[in-house]
């Protein structure tokens, strides 16, 4: 069971990472360079360097956040290149490693990212976003937008752009505690469209 401790699997590797509150790292998931917002989970054999991630956000297995690139443009794509303590010819490129650092992926909060899929270098997924099993993300992606395939491209817009304004102007994903334990039903019963007239205070029918 979660508490506000982050709960890391005793087989994952968190390093220099911040974790939220009531945040999960399952087993074989590698997290560096991070920051995993408050009950965002990452499930098992993942892989995640230089990103933020937002509040409550849903990270499925065997995802990528941020993978490597091999330089197309020079005259080698094997990693001697830039890992080269490894085979004891240099010190590594910091120059390389440096550049992905400079293109964190960005993710928006209550983010789903499907299965499989893959976020590559510098991407924004912004709230409310869902992302396709296998897909590989190589564009920004816009808030409450589904998309999937490979290149990922939209599928549909989850909800019309009132109900969209609503929810960000309701931002329930900045709710403390006792706010979501009373809202849970009205989650767990009501659209999107009649939570939004419950509780945005802007407008009275979205």
């Amino acid at each position: 069971m979660l508490n506000k401790k982050p709960l890391v699997h005793p087989t994952a590797i968190v390093i220099d990472t911040v974790l939220g509150d009531w945040t999960e790292v399952a087993a074989r998931t590698s997290i560096r360079e991070t920051v995993m917002s408050d009950y965002s989970y990452a499930m098992n054999d993942s892989h995640i360097i230089y990103a933020k991630i937002g509040k409550f956000c849903s990270i499925a297995s065997h995802t990528r956040i941020n993978p490597g690139n091999h330089p197309l443009d020079h005259a080698a794509l094997h990693h001697f290149t830039y890992r080269s303590r490894q085979y004891q010819l240099a010190e590594d490129n910091e120059e390389f490693f440096n550049w992905r650092r400079s293109h964190k992926v960005t993710i928006g909060n209550d983010v789903w990212i499907g299965h499989g899929a893959v976020v590559l270098p510098g991407v924004q997924i912004g709230t409310g976003a869902a992302i396709g099993a296998g897909a590989v993300v190589s564009k920004d992606v816009l808030p409450f937008t589904v998309v999937g395939g490979v290149p990922a491209g939209i599928i549909r817009e989850r909800f019309s752009k009132n109900v969209q304004e609503g929810l960000k102007r309701i931002s329930w994903w900045d709710w403390p505690r006792k706010k979501l334990r009373r809202a849970l039903s009205d989650f767990r019963h009501l659209s999107a469209k009649d939570f939004v007239k419950r509780y945005d205070p802007a407008i009275s029918t979205p």
